[in-house]
């Protein structure tokens, strides 16, 4: 037999090590040609390493979360023949995804010790039964599942009742053989009578620890460094957006094969058209030059919400598309970015960005700002509220506007001016499709 290690490859220019962020295989598998051993995360893609040879898994470099060096070993894996077989670098293929920044070093793990040293894959929680203080007496038409037979109920029927520490043999099947909602409802009302209180949902559970990793350890430190470099200052204002919804509205009814309009695509167009007045928003702050640089073109980050965390794909010359433009490249970004499949050049480069938590809204946000932009936009919830007009009250749709900026490159004042300017635009939206 001979052993063939596999070192990581050079995955782009500029990269010295790569973060492992998932395991495909572990000491002990076979592998075939070109099977799939890892993934690999950098600070600008996520690269699939496949094995270049047949054999067995003898040893692995480390756990998910660890840090692998450029030409250091990544997988040894033994194969057919005798010696040592010679350790070389396959073809990357290409980056799909966005990465994450470097962590510490780590050592490769001996043969044996398989993923997760220490680590046991997560059993299947058996189903929590607590006896009911007192079964409730049978109704006509109604019968108790035999202790005998398998207890019929669906996966949320059974979660429901493993929060509320029931014991579903003690509940009453009203119809058919599989117990439902209704049943365990019928069940809680007859328990409250005979005072019996069912614990709550959130009951105590043992303590969780979970590796920052990958995707989240990026978002971490950006964040930090983020709050720890700049000086962020908050500006917030009302906006008076009745008349922007109905045109919003009546566009939709009128939009025919085209993507249906939401609130973001006419934000953008409105701050597309203001930001020539006011350049230091839209531009990077290089603190360590000490130099701004103001940018020509809007490349608008949209902050997306994704399993793996926040991602900001850019919308680049944003100030070239018009409403429909702008709203099917939105959803075609924020598709790509929860599906993992951005690519790198749609990562990076912006020179602000928006973000929004869409329904859930709120009052007011002090977003961070994404570095080294200088500004972060964000709309807040449209509510419904009484407002006079004049010496009449009518019913007004008000959103409130956040904006944070960098205190060192954007004053208070430009703040207030620039969103003054927004408010302006939004509240006369037919001024958003005038030349």
């Amino acid at each position: 037999m001979a052993r063939f290690t596999f070192k990581l490859p050079d995955i782009g220019e500029g990269i010295s090590e790569a973060e492992i962020v998932a395991w495909h295989v572990k000491v002990g598998d076979r592998v075939e040609e070109d099977q799939s051993l890892a993934d690999m995360m950098t600070d600008k893609a996520t690269v699939e390493m496949e094995s270049p040879v047949a054999g067995v898994v003898v040893e692995i470099a480390g756990e998910v979360g660890d840090q692998v060096s450029i030409g250091a070993p990544l997988v040894v894996i033994e194969t057919e023949g005798e010696g040592e077989a010679p350790a070389t670098e396959p073809e990357v293929p290409e980056a799909e995804n966005p990465g994450v920044e470097e962590a510490q070093p780590h050592t490769l793990s001996p043969a044996g010790t398989g993923l997760g040293e220490g680590q046991e894959p997560r059993a299947e929680e058996p189903l929590a039964e607590t006896p009911a203080p007192h079964p409730s007496p049978l109704p006509d038409g109604e019968r108790e599942p035999s202790s005998h037979t398998p207890i019929l109920a669906s996966p949320a029927v059974r979660a429901r009742a493993r929060d509320l520490g029931v014991d579903l043999s003690q509940v009453r099947i009203a119809e058919g053989d599989r117990i439902r909602h209704a049943d365990l409802d019928a069940y809680l009302r007859y328990s409250a009578g005979q005072g019996y209180h069912a614990p709550h949902a959130s009951h105590a559970r043992a303590d969780e620890e979970v590796r920052v990793i990958g995707m989240r350890r990026r978002i971490a430190e950006n964040m930090a460094a983020s709050k720890r470099h700049i000086p962020h200052f908050t500006y917030v204002d009302e906006i008076d957006v009745t008349e922007l919804e109905r045109v919003r509205a009546d566009l939709n009814a009128n939009r025919g094969v085209r993507p249906k309009l939401t609130m973001l695509p006419l934000l953008i167009v409105a701050i597309c058209r203001t930001l020539p007045d006011f350049p230091m928003l839209n531009a990077r702050y290089d603190d360590e030059a000490g130099v701004v640089t103001r940018s020509g073109r809007v490349h608008l980050g949209m902050a997306t919400q994704t399993d793996a965390g926040l991602t900001v794909p850019v919308i680049r010359d944003a100030q070239d598309r018009n409403v429909w433009q702008l709203a099917t490249e939105i959803t075609r970004l924020a598709e790509a970015a929860r599906a993992a499949k951005l690519k790198p050049d749609e990562m990076g480069g912006g020179t602000i960005t928006v973000t929004s938590l869409g329904p859930l809204g709120g009052i007011a946000t002090t977003p961070v700002i994404n570095r080294p932009e200088v500004a972060i936009i964000g709309p807040n919830k449209i509510v419904e509220r009484p407002v006079f007009v004049g010496d009449d009250i009518v019913r007004a749709k008000l959103m409130n506007l956040s904006i944070s900026c960098d205190h060192r490159v954007v004053d208070g004042w430009d703040a207030a001016s620039y969103v003054q300017a927004l408010k302006k635009l939004l509240e006369t939206p037919v001024l958003l499709f005038a030349d």
